[in-house]
């Protein structure tokens, strides 16, 4: 396949394709052409229409994306937008979102930007309903789905709504399912949070038990495990966790969706090098992402800033991993989609 050139304005003004040419880093923007980590609908409420939110990726630059529902939804009656606003609402999980993208997505068929629906439904928690879920979707809509997640294994944000992390019993009665996504070569994409302030490697045991006993899936670790609740970890020792495992499991990928990465993380004082050159030691281990949950009381502007924030690193990146995560290049080959990302230009 012949490379391409993305170009787009910092604005989003539009963007060119340049046929046998290669991405020039000092002239072209730095934000990511892929969105591996979008929900497409909202906890509750009104979602951002469709067609409006591939508008938002056109126009962004975005050429390809993972279409994430909510699996985790709030009551319909609840009147909640977001759970943070309503403790004490649970939330459970659903397949409605999943249905709707699905529907959304088969009657439009949009080819720019490209979209992979994911399944949100998984319930970690009660595993042996997974399986039919599959089958319903696999008979309601064939061949759709070809990701799955985000699924929350540990989500320390959700407690106050009844949310209850996943235990090491409940890990082992995934074999049915992640079966059937080892075989279809399905990505799983999991919220396992490393811990909080006070205890920052808690909950490192249960991804830790998860990649044991799953080597061969291939496992994204939504937000390399950082929250909200863990803004003080030592970078190294983060930084650690994620090379020692990464060796140890070659079928990890790490997710770098969300902005709490760059806020809390990245953008302190000699913290985005240490970063960067982590990275650039693992460059086809990473995907990018924004995070972004597509509620009606959000617009344009407030996707292109998620999409900048969280694309700041590739900045600080080399030329390998920034093909490989801003480019797509690791997005393409974890999904298995035969799309070639352009080479970066030699610096003059």
């Amino acid at each position: 396949m012949t490379a391409v050139a993305i170009g787009v304005s910092p604005a989003g003004a539009g963007s060119v394709l340049a046929l046998d040419a290669c991405f020039d880093r000092a002239r072209e923007p730095y934000t990511s052409v892929v969105d591996s980590h979008l929900h497409t609908r909202p906890f509750g409420g009104k979602a951002i229409p469709f067609e409006e939110l591939t508008g938002y990726l056109h126009k962004s630059g975005v050429r390809y994306a993972s279409m994430y529902g909510i699996g985790q939804t709030l009551p319909v009656d609840s009147g909640c937008t977001y759970y943070l606003d309503c403790p004490g609402v649970p939330v459970t999980p659903s397949m409605k979102n999943d249905f709707v993208n699905a529907a959304n997505y088969l009657e439009e068929r949009p080819e720019d930007p490209e979209l992979a629906l994911s399944m949100t439904f998984m319930d970690l928690n009660h595993p042996e309903t997974i399986p039919s879920g599959i089958d319903l979707y696999d008979k309601e809509f064939p061949g759709a789905f070809r990701w799955a997640g985000e699924v929350n294994l540990v989500k320390q944000a959700l407690f106050p709504n009844q949310h209850e992390p996943a235990t090491s019993e409940n890990i082992k009665n995934w074999a049915p399912f992640m079966k059937v996504l080892r075989d279809r070569g399905i990505p799983i994409t999991i919220h396992s949070d490393l811990g909080s302030d006070a205890e920052p490697t808690k909950y490192l045991p249960l991804m830790e038990e998860t990649l044991r006993r799953y080597p061969q899936n291939k496992i994204v670790w939504a937000h390399m495990g950082l929250s909200k609740e863990l803004s003080t970890m030592n970078p190294d020792q983060h930084i650690g966790i994620m090379k020692r495992l990464l060796d140890r499991y070659p079928r990890l990928t790490l997710d770098l969706s969300w902005r709490v990465l760059e806020d809390q993380y990245f953008s302190k004082p000699g913290v985005r090098q240490k970063y960067a050159a982590f990275l650039d030691r693992y460059p086809t281990r990473a995907i990018p992402g924004t995070d972004f949950v597509a509620a009606a009381n959000k617009d344009y502007q407030v996707y292109a800033e998620e999409l900048e924030v969280t694309s700041r690193i590739n900045k600080a990146l080399g030329d390998e991993a920034f093909r490989g995560i801003a480019l797509g290049r690791n997005y393409f080959r974890l999904l298995g989609i035969d799309r070639t990302a352009p080479e970066v230009c030699a610096a003059r």
